[in-house]
């Protein structure tokens, strides 16, 4: 049997490789803490150990980090994916075969802001389908409180602001 370590490795890199769109970190931690796998910190350790081997890599925003899978991590998983219990890959399955839909919507919405090179802040919103920017529209305000406020309100509102732009653009 493998070493502990490794099964999460290769867990953590099979659950990549079966969806396709980015993973979070949340959404990776959930998956380990939900079957009661390991903890938090080991999983955010193994993650930390395949992204300094170049297994993975990452995309931040100031709220999220999402995971992709490395050309050096598929053939790695391609490798020792035998090490990966039945069980484990049928747990992993039926997360995904619950969770995907979920998980996937979760990852299309991206809103993140930045200091402009001008006063105030850029705030960049993006709507992706299969990682293919729907809309990508980037707005200035002066605060980063308003900064804060239109991340927040794409996030709950970005389908009636894509749906009203779409309408009025297309008119």
């Amino acid at each position: 049997m493998a070493e502990p370590n490794t099964i999460y490795k290769m867990t953590i890199l099979s659950m990549i490789d079966k969806v396709d769109f980015p993973l979070s970190n949340t959404q990776i931690s959930n998956f380990f803490l939900d079957h009661d796998y390991t903890d938090y910190f080991t999983v955010q350790q193994m993650i930390s150990s395949l992204l300094d081997s170049g297994l993975i890599r990452f995309e931040s925003t100031h709220s999220n980090t999402q995971y992709y899978m490395t050309p050096l991590g598929r053939d790695t998983l391609r490798f020792f994916e035998d090490k990966i219990s039945p069980a484990i890959l049928e747990d992993l399955n039926a997360y995904f075969e619950k969770n995907k839909i979920t998980l996937r919507n979760e990852n299309s919405v991206v809103a993140d802001y930045f200091k402009s090179t001008h006063s105030g802040f850029d705030v960049r919103c993006q709507l992706k389908e299969r990682n293919i920017s729907v809309i990508d529209l980037t707005v200035h305000v002066k605060t980063k409180a308003q900064a804060e406020a239109v991340c927040k309100n794409w996030q709950e509102q970005n389908m009636e602001i894509y749906a009203y732009l779409m309408d009025t653009l297309i008119q």
